[in-house]
């Protein structure tokens, strides 16, 4: 049986298996220790029976007034446990702690614009495309533009946050 638990320090040893594919966006330590120490209940992990790592969530709470958010900087799971519902229960369980304990309108993520399959995961959590963002993604092969897909929890009743911008914006432009 799958057990989501909290990140610990010593899993940034054992989670290779899960970051290196190049489907996972990966940070440097630094990053990962930020997240640990500043959202310890943000950084989650699922282990399997026999202890290894199979995914893993990171994220945080930022913004302010209806702008107050749960964000994901990574939901990842290792290339052995994919298609198994995985992904979803690491959202779902982000999710209800983004509502239970940061008292969140939404939650947000950013993906890559040619990344149509997680897209299409992400449309069947219930999450919509907000807004574009141009050259959101860089490196050695140049830019790439990022969804901002966003799913409204229940403190936004009226579902505010997830109607979609008619415009791309640039980095420069989001709010975090």
């Amino acid at each position: 049986m799958t057990t989501i638990r909290p990140f610990e320090m010593s899993d940034l040893f054992k989670f290779n298996n899960i970051n290196l594919d190049h489907l996972t966006e990966t940070f440097n330590m630094p990053f990962y220790l930020t997240y640990l120490s500043t959202w310890p209940e943000a950084f989650t992990v699922a282990q399997s029976p026999d202890s290894s790592l199979m995914g893993y969530t990171l994220a945080k709470a930022e913004g302010v007034g209806s702008l107050w958010h749960g964000h994901v900087s990574a939901v990842t799971v290792a290339p052995t446990y994919r298609r198994l519902g995985l992904a979803k229960v690491l959202m779902e369980d982000l999710e209800r702690f983004s509502e239970q304990v940061y008292n969140a309108y939404f939650v947000d993520l950013f993906v890559r614009a040619s990344n149509k399959l997680a897209i299409d995961m992400y449309e069947k959590f219930g999450y919509v495309k907000y807004r574009r963002v141009l050259g959101y993604y860089s490196d050695g092969d140049g830019s790439e533009d990022a969804w901002d897909m966003r799913k409204a929890l229940r403190r936004d009743v009226k579902k505010k946050s997830i109607i979609p911008l008619d415009h791309p914006v640039l980095p420069g432009d989001l709010e975090w």
